[in-house]
């Protein structure tokens, strides 16, 4: 079982991915990755000497080919496996991130999404299920609750 758990903050050293829950003409924007048939919210890997803003800013354009966005840091997260015994059972932190995209060009060449998907609600085949319900619930109660109305611009 894999638990996630919700901060209001973590330490910038801990955070090791960012994902990005994005809405485009009022769809939800999910992608499918080359190698899985399954499809997921854009994010990734925090690459070596990136703050984790620049981390989603460079995710979300990889990913989706947005190109004019808002981005706005929800909360900070974490993901553990419950199943493993806990001396092995690593907590992986992660910042997410709401974003209304604007405008999307077209899809960079050479990273590993095919295509994406624009969606009214959270697709039944996701690549993490465990994972991925719990983010768009968390954003869901944020945007509902008008923490994201006032989203922070953050130019490329």
């Amino acid at each position: 079982m894999i638990k996630v758990t919700f901060y209001d903050s973590v330490e910038d050293h801990l955070l090791e991915y960012a994902v990005i829950a994005s809405r485009y003409q009022n769809k939800w924007i999910f992608c499918k990755h080359k190698d899985r048939d399954t499809l997921e919210i854009p994010g990734g890997h925090r690459e070596k000497g990136e703050d984790i803003v620049t981390t989603a800013n460079r995710e979300l354009y990889e990913e989706t080919g947005a190109t004019e966005y808002i981005l706005k840091p929800i909360s900070g997260y974490s993901v553990r496996n419950l199943d493993e015994n806990e001396e092995s059972s690593k907590e992986s932190f992660g910042m997410l991130f709401y974003s209304e995209v604007k405008e999307l060009g077209e899809m960079p060449m050479g990273f590993e999404i095919e295509k994406i998907r624009l969606l009214d609600e959270l697709p039944d085949s996701l690549t993490y299920p465990e994972i991925m319900p719990a983010l768009m619930d968390r954003i869901l109660l944020c945007y509902l609750n008008g923490r994201v109305e006032k989203p922070q611009i953050l130019d490329k």
